[in-house]
């Protein structure tokens, strides 16, 4: 599962943030020289080229999660997916209603709500943290979720705790509301089993940087079938959101009757083609012990915070915690040097504020946490 003890990837605690999996550059590096011959050959073929391996991935990621055919898109990022499905649901559906969403979503969502509720008409309800919390509870989000809520964005997996909700109960009670339902997956997409029909859910979307592996600029949505209806029309189209994009003629145009019509513009390739080896490693056998690894360091790193006398943010429990171990750094400790000293030593992990953030993946070794326990300061 891992690369040797000592190598200069076996300390990578980042996979919050960026992900790797063994052979990652060569893989990636062939995978864009394969681009570079295809894009610059003096033929016709390199938008077909570019259209396929970007939708391969869209496939890959599709079957990871269970999505049927036809339901999954390409963004740019997280907060662009979701900004085109919430501007799809458009006035109709939000107008004098609320969306819901907690006070430890990851916050470009918020900041994009908060930019488009005037246009759209829903007032952004933010459940806030309590004192001293370290995360927004499932029973502090059901309070505020009644049948005002026209749609709930639930965090899967936090980013400053790695808390994970319990999403079978909040998807019951979404139901009896009446609302829709958004998943942010980013913080669990390839670390943690996910299927978009267990429990059913109407939008997820994700990024590929995390535990898939992958490259910036390569978000992923899904849209639950039953919503792809006429009345569901993003507030941006163009070419690509046609069934036919080599359409051209302006009184023709139509949206694609699958989720392609959320693209627009000429779709992007690089970012898809630079992801490709990351979803296909996931996807193979190699991975198959990945969550089984990633407890085994997670369970030593909170015992590594108890001996240092850090107060952990994360849940204890398994089932309660994503792939992440978070905690809190005593006041007299500076994050940013720590950051640095660690990383002198090749240990990176990052910090929010007072939290340091753990995220053992599949180089991380034992013998990398060894080090850590060394370097780590006394709370």
């Amino acid at each position: 599962m891992t690369e040797p003890a000592g190598s200069h990837r076996d300390g990578w605690l980042l996979y919050h943030s960026v992900g790797m999996f063994p052979g990652q550059e060569e893989a990636v590096r062939a995978a864009l020289e394969t681009f570079a011959s295809q894009w610059c050959r003096p033929d016709l073929g390199r938008w077909d080229y570019g259209l396929q391996a970007r939708q391969r991935v869209l496939d890959d990621w599709a079957r990871l999660v269970g999505a049927p055919a036809g339901t999954v898109f390409a963004a740019e990022n997280v907060t662009e997916a979701f900004a085109g499905f919430v501007g799809a649901l458009g006035r109709e559906r939000l107008a004098g209603r609320r969306i819901l969403i907690a006070a430890d979503c990851f916050p470009s969502l918020h900041f994009m709500l908060a930019g488009i509720a005037p246009v759209l008409g829903f007032t952004l309800d933010t459940v806030p943290l309590a004192q001293d919390a370290a995360y927004v509870s499932d029973d502090e989000f059901i309070a505020r979720w009644d049948d005002g809520v026209a749609l709930a964005i639930v965090t899967w997996v936090t980013s400053t705790a790695s808390r994970r909700a319990d999403l079978t109960r909040l998807a019951a009670h979404g139901r009896a509301q009446g609302s829709l339902i958004a998943v942010d997956i980013t913080q669990g997409a390839g670390i943690l089993d996910f299927d978009v029909a267990r429990p059913a859910v109407d939008f997820v979307a994700t990024t590929t940087l995390k535990w898939l592996c992958g490259a910036p600029g390569t978000g992923l949505g899904y849209v639950n079938p039953a919503l792809l209806d006429a009345a569901l029309a993003p507030l941006v189209q163009g070419w690509f959101s046609q069934p036919d994009p080599f359409n051209w003629d302006l009184a023709r145009f139509s949206l694609a009757p699958d989720a392609r019509r959320f693209d627009s513009g000429t779709p992007s390739f690089l970012p898809y083609i630079a992801s490709g080896p990351g979803l296909a490693w996931r996807l193979a056998a190699d991975a198959a012990a990945l969550r089984a690894h990633n407890l085994r360091l997670a369970h030593r790193l909170m015992a590594i915070c108890d001996a240092k006398g850090y107060r952990l943010r994360s849940p204890r429990e398994d089932e309660r915690r994503g792939a992440s171990v978070m905690a809190e750094l005593p006041a007299h400790v500076d994050p940013r040097a720590l950051e640095v000293s660690l990383a002198l030593q090749g240990i990176l992990a990052d910090t929010r504020g007072a939290t340091i953030r753990f995220s053992p993946g599949v180089l991380t070794t034992s013998a990398a946490l060894d080090r850590l326990a060394a370097l780590l300061p006394d709370a």
